[in-house]
């Protein structure tokens, strides 16, 4: 199994890597992801998938199907950019390209991942006529979107057995943690306008009604629970006239906490805040519910076989021209950067002190794995796929140590051969996880026997609101 596994990876590594560069190349943000999902449709039916596209009424979504029957084993891919981190690849300094959109979280390569390991398992599966189905899902809109789990609400993920992703970072590494919850909300004043000078006093400022509100939410932080993160972005200031009174503003909050409840309470108090704001600036108050997604809950026996074939699959020593670019962008990095550079390890779930990485500048080991009952801070969409298919991510290592995601640094490594062996690591991991599951009945049942008990005791709403659709970043 393994050898097939590797083979077919080694045939076809040129061309998952030029899917790759395709989707790195044609960055877009949350649900417009036009040209990625269509392309990443297109090779699906290519390898012989069936493919449905406009999942769950988002146009980006799609899903990829090959097979009949039981099991139904799922590989999620992700393909979304983010504005503001548009890079030159392989470059060792920050190189803006035209398009001010990049790959700073390496979806081109967690996309081509999944998608090369549900293509590996496909093909294990046609030459051993061995039943089942395997599912590819094209996921939109994870960065500031929680596309998948909009897909949730709509049922896109009834009938699967057992889901497998992964994400790129500077480790190797089982992803065991927990997430943080999270809804993200727009608090959109009205005012009146009036000339600042002449007739200010007839005037009722949105502008102020927003700074009054980020004000109250600042106090507001010393009286929620300690892993709780409040983050929030002034989207609209209502022009660039200050002899003006500024009619129309709002501001963007995401609230975090690792319960859904607890973000639900920590929202409602940031509404009494923003309608004191109103109330203080006499304007209108309009609160627009952007997202939200739940907190991820882990499979330990699917985390634990996916663990066993990241071993199986292993890591490469590093070659010398990855070192010396990894050694080159280490000096890019901010003191604190590389003094705390485990800090996004431990995220991913590495355990350890970092004592196997003294002198080096890449990973080249996959860390222990124990099951954590530590919470990632940060949110993932994964999260509400756990809540309803059983589910486990990996992390592989396809950037220096010390890189932080969401950087120019993380961008530039997107493309590299560094990078793109971590994919191929990861796709390797998923598939032969995913064909243990499909050739071993008690595997698959441990699995679904540990979700089952934890649903028993647990209920599961999804946090968005019926009502709420996705948006697109361009319409705000």
């Amino acid at each position: 199994m393994k050898k097939f596994v590797e083979d077919y990876i080694i045939e076809h590594k040129k061309w998952f890597e030029q899917v790759s560069e395709y989707i790195y190349q044609h960055p877009e943000t949350r649900f417009e992801e036009y040209e990625s999902a269509e392309y990443l449709a297109k090779v699906c039916e290519e390898q012989g998938f069936i493919v449905e596209r406009n999942v769950a009424g988002i146009e980006t979504a799609f899903t990829a199907t090959y097979g009949t029957g039981d099991p139904v084993i799922a590989f999620l891919g992700e393909f979304d950019a983010l504005s503001g981190l548009s890079q030159e690849p392989n470059a060792v300094s920050y190189q803006p390209m035209e398009r001010d959109i990049g790959h700073g979280c390496g979806h081109n390569l967690l996309g081509t991942g999944a998608f090369a390991a549900a293509c590996a398992t496909k093909a294990y599966l046609e030459k051993h006529h061995i039943p089942g189905t395997v599912k590819f899902f094209g996921c939109p809109g994870e960065e500031g979107g929680s596309g998948k789990t909009f897909m949730v609400r709509e049922g896109a993920f009834e009938g699967i057995d057992a889901a497998l992703t992964w994400h790129p970072s500077p480790s190797n590494s089982i992803m065991s943690l927990s997430s943080l919850a999270n809804y993200q909300v727009y608090f959109k004043f009205r005012g009146v306008s009036a000339h600042a000078a002449n007739t200010p006093h007839l005037g009722r400022s949105a502008l102020d009604a927003v700074e009054l509100m980020n004000i109250g939410v600042n106090y507001l932080r010393e009286h929620i629970m300690q892993e709780a993160r409040l983050h929030y972005a002034v989207t609209n200031t209502g022009g660039i006239s200050p002899n003006v009174v500024q009619a129309n503003a709002e501001v963007l909050y995401l609230i975090r906490a690792p319960k859904v409840n607890q973000v639900d309470d920590i929202f409602n108090r940031v509404k009494k805040i923003a309608e004191g704001a109103a109330l203080m600036t006499e304007t209108e108050l309009t609160i627009e519910f952007d997202k939200a997604c739940s907190n991820y809950i882990p499979n330990r026996n699917l985390e634990q076989l996916l663990y066993k074939n990241f071993k199986e699959a292993g890591v490469e020593e590093p070659a010398p021209e990855e070192i010396k670019y990894a050694k080159e962008l280490w000096s890019t990095f901010s003191k604190s950067e590389q003094e705390n550079y485990l800090d996004p390890m431990k995220g991913f779930g590495y355990m350890g002190d970092g004592s196997e990485f003294s002198g080096k500048y890449l990973s080249d080991s996959i860390s222990d794995y124990y099951p954590s009952k530590d919470i990632l801070a940060g949110s993932t969409d994964v999260a509400d796929v756990s809540w309803v298919v059983p589910t486990a991510q990996l992390t592989s290592s396809t950037s220096a140590l010390g890189t932080a995601l969401h950087t120019w640094q993380m961008t530039a490594q997107g493309l590299s051969n560094y990078a793109n062996r971590g994919m191929f690591r990861s796709a390797e991991t998923m598939a032969l996880t995913a064909l243990q599951l499909f050739t071993n009945e008690e595997n698959l049942k441990e699995v679904q026997h540990e979700f089952a008990v934890f649903r028993e005791k647990n209920e599961y709403t999804n946090p968005i609101p019926s009502d709420v659709t996705p948006s697109k970043l361009n319409e705000r």
